[in-house]
Formats: structure tokens, C-alpha cells, sequence
């Protein structure tokens, strides 16, 4: 069976919440039906459709999980000579607005588990402290 091919317009088509294509690695994903579950939330996934969405997909660090749920979002390959420039696999330097992009994206994890330990450290601490042990 051959594999679809998609156009960009019929890319740019699938841009709501109620259609959802997105195009990641030169191939095209539905992602309509996963869109509720998305940890990230809807708006990050709407706002990389009509696009190349393989850097944002690849900044993020999607884990082994979420990229065992691609085959079945498969819709196609991507048309190779479309109106759509794909980055090439290479990275590209990153322009500021990305880097900026990138370094929240990290450091939001950041924010949950340098409390997490600081907190855990001080009960410890006045536990040892406090004469129990």
C-alpha cells in the first residue's frame, strides 16, 4: 500500500481543535484525538500547526512513550518539494525567541523540583537536628 501524500494545503487545513495535523520529521500526524490528554495542553499543539513542528517537537524531549503513539497519528509523508521549507535534520542555530522558548520550557520543570528537594532538605535537616535519630 502507498503511503499518502500530503499537500502543505491540506496541512494547513487541519489548524482547529477539532482537526489537528501536525508535521513532525517530514511525515504528518493527527493529533485531533490526543489533544485532551497532551501534557503540555492544546495551545502548544495549535500553535506549531501549518508548520514544520519537528524543532518544537524535538526542544521539548518528548519521552519514549509519546513517540510509541506516533505510528498509530500517522496520516503521511510530507510532499518533499512544498510550499512549506522542512528543516533539515541538522540543528540550526537557534534564533533568541526559541532559546528564550527552550529555556522556559526547561526550566518549568525546574520550578516543581528545586522546591520539592528544598523542602524535603529542610524536614530532614530539622528531623537530624531535632535529636530523633
Amino acid at each position: 500500500m502507498a503511503t499518502k501524500i500530503v499537500t502543505y494545503e491540506e496541512l494547513k487545513a487541519h489548524n482547529s481543535k477539532d482537526s489537528i495535523w501536525l508535521l513532525v520529521h517530514e511525515k504528518v500526524y493527527d493529533v485531533t484525538k490526543f489533544i485532551d490528554e497532551h501534557p503540555g495542553g492544546d495551545e502548544v499543539i495549535l500553535a506549531e500547526t501549518g508548520k514544520d513542528a519537528t524543532e518544537a517537537f524535538e526542544d521539548v524531549g518528548h519521552s519514549d512513550e509519546a513517540r510509541a503513539l506516533l505510528p498509530d497519528l500517522f496520516v503521511g509523508d510530507f510532499e518533499k518539494d512544498g510550499e512549506l521549507k522542512v528543516k533539515s535534520a541538522t540543528k540550526s542555530a537557534a534564533t533568541p525567541s526559541t532559546a528564550v522558548n527552550t529555556a522556559v520550557q526547561q526550566g518549568s520543570n525546574l520550578m516543581y523540583f528545586v522546591p520539592l528537594g528544598l523542602l524535603g532538605a529542610y524536614f530532614a535537616w530539622r528531623y537530624y537536628s531535632s535529636g530523633s535519630v
